[in-house]
């Protein structure tokens, strides 16, 4: 029994996925998708949440800095309703302020180049957004 870690971006779709302890959450993969073709990252995540015994998922909300609800946000829990419907999975807003700004500086620090940072920053980010989830549950 593993949790999900899901970061939306308008073209793509980073995922973590957690541990069997809920401890320690890894990233795994990018989805790429048409703008709003939410059926197709549906039928995506469909075939990781059989493969992977997913219980739990936990989305991003892209809150404003100010703590208001924009679109990207908006957008965020409109997915989070049609995760739901179509997998009758539980689905946790998680607060993502800042978290492709701390994937990216990790990736910074690592020295990876341009093209590899482009290529890892939303899974990396899912990564961050349930880890915190993780450690917030855990305390």
């Amino acid at each position: 029994m593993k949790y999900l870690g899901l970061d939306l971006g308008t073209r793509t779709l980073g995922i973590a996925i957690s541990d069997l302890t809920h401890t320690i959450a890894t990233s795994y993969k990018t989805i790429r998708y048409e703008e709003d073709n939410y059926e197709y990252l549906i039928e995506e995540l469909k075939k990781i949440i059989t493969q992977e015994n997913i219980t739990k998922i936990i989305l991003g909300l892209p809150k404003n800095m100010n703590n208001t609800i924009g679109e990207s946000a908006l957008r965020c829990i409109k997915f989070k309703e049609i995760i739901e419907q179509k997998t009758n999975i539980e689905v946790i807003m998680q607060d993502e302020r800042l978290t492709t700004v701390e994937a990216t500086n990790y990736m910074l620090e690592a020295n990876l180049s341009r093209k590899k940072r482009k290529q890892k920053i939303d899974s990396l980010a899912a990564n961050i957004i349930l880890q915190s989830y993780l450690d917030r549950k855990k305390d």
